[in-house]
């Protein structure tokens, strides 16, 4: 249905202008002058067909017509203020976006993003939650941080390495692993039977318990649900915490995995870039 609507800035001109019945006043709260308020609203009566103000030498009176369309226009515009409320961050100046996995945002992110934040004092840091191609292109994001195959995610980006395909479990978890309970994450290339032929087996079950992410795989394997097929580079923290503990030594490169984009020029987004970047290898080194 195509909607024949007035411009909203009439419509803001219109309801500014009848609260404090002056256009000089409405002029100063829209930061426009009062010529301005005075042909949008000009326009917006000839639009209706109707007066809205009777002008007055000391201010504007209301007509009937004008008093009926006050609260119309005045709860619509405050319903818009309230949908976009949500959305917003305040100024644009020193807000750095990054549009992630979940997954990466709690396990890779998060547990290391206080020593960033302490070093970039100046810096707000907004965490977009993402996972399909189409939503990155929406997003607006100053870094992306994109999970699939280096065609999929797109020339400009570049993989977080070292990231393998491991095995991990709670380190309580006793008994051969085909009597296990296997945790797979879906919607990926590989999966327990490309593990388990790298391992040179194939006597295993088939996954018990299926999950849209490693991340999600990770938090199962902690709790002690099974095993969890999952991403090295998710992994290293609750390896290191003894959360977790890898199920035999078979590590299996994936051809699919996190691949990082700088989409901006601005210095920020490439300090964050540097910094997650020292992040992995940090992590590769801890595992030496």
């Amino acid at each position: 249905m195509v909607r024949s609507l007035p411009p909203l800035t009439w419509l803001r001109s219109f309801e500014a202008a009848a609260r404090h019945l002056s256009f000089t006043a409405a002029a100063h709260e829209l930061g426009l002058t009062q010529s301005a308020i005075s042909q949008q609203v000009r326009a917006f009566e000839q639009r209706l067909g109707v007066q809205l103000f009777q002008r007055k030498p000391r201010g504007l009176i209301l007509t009937d017509d004008g008093r009926k369309l006050l609260p119309k226009i005045g709860a619509s515009l405050d319903q818009l203020s309230a949908a976009t409320a949500v959305y917003e961050t305040g100024s644009q100046e020193g807000l750095l976006t990054v549009a992630t996995s979940v997954s990466v945002a709690r396990w890779l992110i998060a547990p290391r993003l206080k020593e960033f934040l302490s070093a970039h004092p100046a810096l707000r840091i907004r965490l977009l939650g993402t996972i399909w191609p189409d939503e990155f292109n929406a997003s607006l994001a100053d870094v992306e941080i994109r999970f699939g195959s280096a065609k999929q995610v797109g020339r400009d980006a570049e993989r977080l390495m070292p990231d393998q395909l491991i095995a991990v479990a709670a380190p309580e978890l006793d008994g051969e692993l085909g009597d296990q309970v296997l945790i797979e994450a879906v919607g990926t290339s590989e999966g327990w039977q490309d593990w388990l032929r790298c391992k040179g087996r194939s006597d295993a079950s088939s996954p018990t318990i299926y999950v849209d992410s490693y991340g999600a795989a990770l938090d199962l394997a902690i709790s002690g649900a099974g095993i969890a097929l999952t991403s090295s580079l998710l992994a290293t923290g609750p390896l290191a915490a003894g959360d977790i503990a890898q199920v035999g030594t078979t590590a299996l490169t994936s051809s699919e995995g996190y691949f990082m984009a700088i989409t901006t020029d601005a210095e920020p987004a490439h300090a964050f870039g540097a910094w997650l970047a020292s992040v992995v290898a940090n992590n590769a080194l801890s595992e030496v």
